[in-house]
């Protein structure tokens, strides 16, 4: 049994300051009083762990002030009737910073920690924390109309108000915190049975539920190949002692009302929050796998769903959070979630774009899918890594349109900021800003395309499938008036990691001649940009080579490291039979690819959508090897 002498001294001294700190951060009394109250239960169901460390407010202050910015979500800064007007001052131009710089001055100027301490609790290097605590006081002082000095004496009024605030005696919270430790075991011990039966299931159940795009609800989310073998180095222990990671609990999820403030609709309503156990545990859409990282600690998926208006279809929407035992796992598992809809293989599932997010989380990415099986739907999934935890945000409309993509990432930097408060968290969200990104790398080969880049062509319902990548021998994707090869020496140079593949649709009842075909190689850089200009020189002298040919250039773009030319070919193989030919000639840096395309009747790509998908191959191509040099 501990002693509880030193935990009712501790309480007694660091309530008040606690109390003080999440105020300020909040400006809800009621929230923080019963968020400080909470954070001492879990440091007495803890203290044999929390009372050895060096500083236990160091421990207890996080927990405190994690479950006050829950508390207050509802409202963005509550404000207290009655209130001096002094305090409601400060508290108006605290509600003016942003979350971090609102924590970074907290932390600076009411919890008195060096700036080394500051920013491992908010999770950014010591250089940035500088940087933010000179914002955060320069920008508090003008909101406030005073001189930087005199930040600390404008935060004096708030100790007056928490300073009336009851508190239950020690012996009641240590109570609770007994209670809960008994709670704890008695749930800990039955998800050890529990986990031992689901292991028995894992093992002897080879069946599984492939996932959709076409999803409306959510069980939970499923089962991953573990990642690579952790390295130790990454959980190496520090000087300082650490506090035990606080219980990723679906308190930490968004809610409905945080959904409806960043995704305006008839009105979102909450549905099921899960653990992954049950089912296949594939619940989100394009999800690849019941866990992003399947020896994580914990993971929780939480359903949305919002009320259409008028005839409008309804709308879904899901979180999932998973967290990880070591920062490499959970870098891991977020490259892992990423994948799931970067790579979704979906029969009739395209990816539209990719946008990188700053300032949400540690790294975050946006991605738009759309299914084209009836009824057509459009996908958009944030994830986020914020310290070991990943987040997923995914929402789901029919037709071709999405939400917009800013509210989007906004909604993912809620999804963090739920999250990034907690023991295992890292960056918080500061102001969600997208930016266009490259495609992540998927495939075998992922500098070719994917059936997931490729649009639907006309009618056609059957989905894309294509060849294993091979190395290139011929380039069927070239037309006889460029005849390119990819293989062998090039003016002095020899192509290298040349790949080929050929995309097809089976059962779609099209012509023989029908189908899409990518070759790629490499080639250094002056070698390169000769190739380019020997195509684009047989492009246009063709027609007047072969009169049976005619050839219309669609675009030729040229930049320091990139090019990019499209032409429309059409050849005439009898009086009364024509073949046509889209082909795409594309360069970036040293990589070289060729795409050509035979459309069928009722099988053609619908305007710019060719186009759009050489951009797509452009982007793929970063991931192609380097030349190598001549033995």
């Amino acid at each position: 049994m501990a002693d509880p002498t030193d935990f009712d001294a501790f309480y007694k001294d660091a309530r008040a300051r606690l109390l003080l700190q999440t105020y300020a951060l909040t400006g809800d009394l009621a929230a923080s009083r019963s968020a400080v109250r909470d954070a001492f239960v879990a440091a007495w169901h803890h203290w044999r762990k929390v009372s050895r460390t060096a500083d236990p407010e160091a421990w207890v202050r996080p927990v405190a002030w994690s479950h006050a910015l829950r508390r207050h979500t509802t409202r963005p800064f509550h404000k207290e009737k009655g209130l001096d007007p002094e305090a409601a001052a400060t508290l108006e131009a605290l509600a003016g910073l942003p979350l971090l710089q609102r924590r970074v001055l907290l932390l600076a100027h009411l919890a008195s920690l060096s700036m080394t301490d500051l920013a491992r609790e908010v999770g950014i290097p010591p250089a940035d924390a500088e940087r933010e605590l000179q914002s955060a006081t320069a920008r508090f002082g003008l909101l406030r109309d005073l001189p930087t000095p005199l930040v600390r004496t404008a935060l004096e009024p708030l100790a007056e108000v928490v300073a009336e605030a009851r508190w239950p005696r020690p012996t009641i919270v240590r109570r609770t915190g007994a209670a809960r430790r008994r709670t704890h075991t008695g749930v800990g011990a039955a998800l050890v049975v529990g986990a031992l039966l689901l292991t028995g299931t894992l093992v002897t159940d080879t069946a599984g539920v492939r996932p959709t795009l076409q999803r409306d609800a959510v069980a939970a989310p499923g089962d991953s190949v573990a990642p690579g073998a952790e390295n130790p180095a990454d959980d190496a222990p520090t000087d300082s002692p650490t506090p035990e990671p606080e219980p990723l609990e679906a308190a930490a999820l968004l809610g409905a009302e945080e959904v409806a403030a960043r995704l305006p609709g008839g009105g979102w309503r909450e549905g099921a929050t899960t653990d992954g156990t049950e089912g296949d545990g594939l619940v989100l859409p394009c999800q690849g796998a019941r866990y992003a990282d399947s020896e994580g600690t914990v993971a929780l998926v939480r359903a949305f769903r919002d009320r259409p208006r008028g005839q409008e279809a309804p709308r879904s929407a899901w979180q999932l959070a998973e967290s990880s035992r070591t920062d490499r796992a959970a870098r891991a598992a977020y490259d892992g979630a990423a994948g799931w809809f970067a790579g979704c293989d979906e029969p009739r599932a395209q990816l539209i774009s990719t946008q990188r997010v700053d300032g949400v989380g540690d790294e975050a990415v946006l991605l738009v899918l759309r299914d084209w099986a009836a009824p057509t739907r459009t996908v958009v999934a944030g994830v986020a890594r914020t310290g070991r935890i990943v987040t997923v945000t995914a929402s789901q409309r029919r037709g071709t349109s999405a939400d917009d993509l800013l509210d989007q990432a906004r909604l993912l930097g809620g999804a963090v900021d739920g999250l990034c408060d907690l023991t295992d968290g890292g960056a918080c969200t500061t102001r969600a800003r997208l930016s266009p990104a490259d495609a992540l790398p998927v495939g075998e080969v992922p500098s070719l395309l994917s059936a997931v880049d490729l649009p639907p062509v006309g009618s056609v319902t059957r989905p894309w499938v294509g060849t294993e990548p091979e190395r290139a021998r011929d380039n069927d994707a070239a037309t006889r008036c460029d005849q390119t090869s990819f293989v062998g020496d090039f003016r002095g140079a020899r192509f290298s990691d040349s790949r080929t593949r050929t995309f097809l649709v089976p059962g779609g009842r099209l012509p023989t001649s029908f189908g899409l075909t990518q070759t790629v190689g490499s080639l250094p850089v002056p070698q390169a940009r000769a190739l380019v200009e020997q195509v684009r020189s047989r492009m246009a002298s063709c027609a007047d080579r072969d009169l049976g040919t005619d050839v219309v250039t669609v675009t030729s773009q040229t930049g320091p490291e990139r090019s990019l030319d499209v032409w429309d070919v059409t050849v005439d193989v009898s009086d009364d039979t024509s073949v046509r030919f889209v082909v795409a000639l594309l360069r970036r840096g040293t990589a070289v690819s060729q795409i050509g395309f035979v459309p069928g009747p009722d099988a053609t790509m619908a305007g710019g959508a060719f186009l759009a998908l050489a951009e797509r191959a452009a982007e793929r191509l970063a991931e192609q090897p380097a030349p190598r040099r001549a033995d």
